[in-house]
């Protein structure tokens, strides 16, 4: 078995807990730099990469003299804010001595269920990805409350790889990966080399918390690589105490559980949008914009497009029409009904001196349109 994270090009990298804290005494600074290390060894092999990266809160507990995790939420959400100077720090500087520039990004899950606030956290990652800069990326710990917390960082691993469109999410851990059962409880459990992500049977598998410094178990692992799967990526779960184990990934070597989505990124994000959306208006393309998307597999532009029908903001579904009205497609849009309106019938390069802003070239990207 050959691992999927050789031919992945984007990547989500999450680490625990476990894996950069000294059992939860602050931050273990010989790990980080491990991690730093690897990932600047993967940015060499031409790979994308966003770390979703623990620790914040065992780092804050540190430095307020704490020896216990607190459960009250204020206590928590002020440990946080503490301890992501710490950790935010500790990876600048590791990064730093690998020639590359790192970022913070805190999100929430109110920021990814919000249309706006999604499309501007994806543009903002995928800006800082094209800049060859690292996003390290956190829960807002400080802000978030018990409705809008994502409650571990593997669901917030696997929400970032939909938001970014990756290729393969990896999970690293203090466990090798997958049993079929506990093997701490079971001598007979074996490791699931590879599986189907969303396999109702890996639930079953799944056990409780296995670390008191993390929230996440394995289930929580399962879980994520079958949300993970719903936009095309790939999942592995592997140890983190593994020796250099994401360059050996990366090298094509199986290590871990690998759990394999049934669809392509982009066909998974077509068929959702083809199937599970209704638009909130209607584009009516010119002959020329028709067959630019329907033969040239290109991207919706103003100047192709002749009427805006209904009223919608930007990011959300419209249906794109031809001038009798037939359905040609769906498709995320980039620019409301009203701003949509000003710059229809115009080329990309006016967009800037009709709006004063430009949010993209395009009305519809092609990656963000689903023909019928």
């Amino acid at each position: 078995m050959k691992s999927v994270i050789a031919d992945a090009r984007r990547l989500i990298v999450k680490v625990g807990s476990s894996l950069v804290t000294n059992d939860g005494r602050g931050l273990d600074h010989v790990r980080l730099a491990r991690w730093a290390e690897q990932i600047a060894a993967l940015n060499t092999m031409g790979k994308e990469v966003v770390l979703v990266s623990s620790g914040a809160i065992a780092e804050g507990l540190l430095r307020l003299g704490w020896a216990k995790r607190p459960q009250a939420l204020n206590e928590l959400q002020a440990a946080a804010a503490v301890g992501q100077m710490g950790l935010i720090e500790a990876y600048e500087r590791c990064f730093r001595g690998h020639g590359l520039r790192s970022a913070q990004v805190l999100l929430t899950h109110a920021d990814l269920t919000d249309r706006e606030r999604y499309l501007n956290a994806r543009s903002t990652l995928r800006t800082l990805l094209e800049l060859k800069v690292i996003p390290i990326i956190n829960e807002n710990d400080t802000v978030t409350t018990d409705e809008i917390k994502f409650g571990d960082n593997d669901t917030l691993g696997a929400l970032v790889a939909n938001l970014v469109e990756a290729d393969a999410l990896i999970i690293l851990t203090d466990q090798s990966g997958l049993y079929t059962a506990d093997p701490r409880k079971d001598p007979a459990a074996t490791l699931v080399r590879d599986a189907r992500a969303g396999d109702i049977a890996l639930e079953t598998m799944a056990g409780g918390a296995g670390s008191n410094v993390g929230t996440g178990g394995m289930l929580t692992k399962i879980l994520a690589a079958k949300r993970a799967a719903r936009s095309g990526a790939h999942t592995v779960i592997a140890s983190g105490r593994e020796d250099a184990v994401l360059v050996r990934l990366a090298e094509g070597e199986a290590i871990g559980s690998q759990l394999i989505a049934s669809a392509a990124t982009l066909e998974a994000r077509r068929q959702w949008l083809a199937d599970h959306l209704r638009g909130r208006g209607r584009l009516v393309l010119d002959a020329g914009a028709v067959a630019a998307l329907t033969t040239q597999g290109k991207s919706l532009l103003p100047i192709g497009v002749v009427a805006v029908e209904g009223d919608f903001q930007r990011g959300e579904v419209v249906a794109c029409v031809d001038a009798a009205g037939r359905d040609i497609a769906r498709g995320l849009v980039n620019y409301s009904a009203f701003d949509a309106r000003r710059i229809i019938g115009h080329p990309s390069h006016d967009i800037a001196a009709i709006l004063g802003y430009v949010d993209a070239p395009e009305l519809i990207h092609r990656d963000s349109l689903a023909l019928l």
